[in-house]
């Protein structure tokens, strides 16, 4: 079994509106559910979508019933995940009509194929997986892994959702599976979402109707563009071709719109230190990421940026700066599967390097509770000991004067 349970992203607000719509979901599941009766179940069957002979308020009253609990806590989940950034990055009354617009085409797109009722936030939530998809595609997602064992795995959230959760779950799988095909899920629905959802809120990025930056598609898009030389190309197959860029003349050039996204110096910095760990160009790497923390100390990564940032940092024996820059990595991605084993390291660098053996014990004491591994539990150990040891050593020293 595989459950997301978190993602890199970090809101920059709290996404009250999507926690509100979770709370009418699971208010509305109460009600008709459990407090209601054979009054509740005379709700779901007035505002649930009927397909064969649909009213117009249904398209939107579906979008909050569900069918049981594991169907809400199903939903829920993925709409806590992927909802909050979502939310964050939209802002709240346009993240509600969104959210809502997506569950009513996803309605549209059943009804158009189908006779039987439908109820549910799905197709609202694969609007709003896809959204996450543009605008975070290069964040990774952390998976819950229950099987002989149970552990969590990070996942990059591109693959999970365009291979997993769109194609395998909702194409794949189904024709190879009779029991889902004869199941009450609502493929359609789901399909409709996520076309929605990636192409609104693509759309959205396109004409400015989204603060655009570095890391969403449309920026991807972009940057892989220009290093692959593209300029025009014709279809592929027989007599296509890809034409040679021509020389452009100045006036030409400024009469030109600008196409690119105008970059704070902190947004430009940001994107170098992607694009020269994407080259593995490290050296450039630590330099753009030096200026950067110049700029703004404040500035962290995502979480795999971070922790490579932090990595070459200690390599290259600037432990002060490495120290730091784990520090932030543990500060804003405490949920990551590596934090046993950052806090280690950490303390490794406050007690033989930077001789804060106050920091040392707090992280060692703290790896000590998470590391697994027998070697890194004895190392944690032995180096915490001799902390303690220096730091009490310390405090007994006489004064002098």
């Amino acid at each position: 079994m595989f459950i997301p349970i978190g993602s890199d992203v970090r809101t920059r607000r709290p996404p009250v509106a999507n926690w509100t719509i979770i709370a009418l979901n699971v208010l509305v599941y109460l009600v008709t559910d459990h407090l209601g009766g054979a009054f509740g179940a005379q709700l779901k069957t007035f505002y649930a979508l009927d397909a064969a002979r649909p009213v117009l308020h249904q398209y939107l009253t579906y979008q909050f019933l569900h069918g049981d609990l594991l169907h809400l806590v199903g939903n829920m989940l993925f709409l806590w995940l992927f909802g909050g950034a979502v939310c964050d990055r939209m802002g709240a009354v346009p993240y509600v009509l969104f959210y809502l617009a997506g569950g009513v085409f996803a309605g549209f797109g059943f009804a158009v194929n189908a006779e039987n009722p439908i109820l549910g936030a799905s197709g609202s939530i694969a609007a709003v997986t896809t959204a996450f998809l543009v605008l975070f595609p290069r964040v990774h997602i952390t998976m819950l892994v229950w099987m002989v064992f149970i552990f969590t795995l990070q996942v990059p959230a591109m693959i999970l959702i365009v291979f997993k959760i769109i194609l395998w779950d909702n194409i794949i799988a189904p024709k190879f599976d009779d029991q889902a095909l004869a199941s009450n899920v609502a493929y359609s629905a789901h399909l409709a979402g996520y076309f929605f959802g990636f192409g609104t809120s693509y759309a959205l990025l396109a004409f400015r109707g989204l603060e655009r930056n570095q890391f969403d598609m449309l920026a991807l898009w972009s940057r892989w563009r220009r290093r692959s030389g593209l300029t025009t190309a014709g279809s592929a197959g027989p007599g296509s071709y890809r034409t040679t860029p021509r020389p452009i003349a100045v006036e030409e050039v400024e009469s030109r719109p600008l196409q690119e996204v105008r970059l704070t110096p902190v947004e430009e910095l940001r994107e170098r230190i992607a694009n020269h760990l994407h080259d593995r160009d490290q050296a450039a790497a630590l330099q753009a990421y030096e200026r950067l923390m110049e700029l703004d100390s404040e500035q962290v990564l995502s979480r795999g940026q971070q922790l490579e940032m932090a990595n070459l940092l200690a390599q290259a024996r600037k432990y002060d700066a490495a120290a730091q820059a784990y520090e932030a990595f543990l500060d804003n991605y405490p949920g990551a599967v590596d934090v046993p084993q950052v806090r280690l390291f950490l303390g490794l660098i406050y007690s033989r390097y930077l001789d804060r053996y106050d920091r040392a014990a707090l992280q060692l004491r703290r790896a000590l509770e998470g590391l697994q591994l027998d070697a890194q539990r004895t190392l944690a150990e032995e180096e915490l000991q001799q902390a303690l040891a220096r730091l009490l050593g310390r405090d007994e020293a006489p004064e002098q004067s």
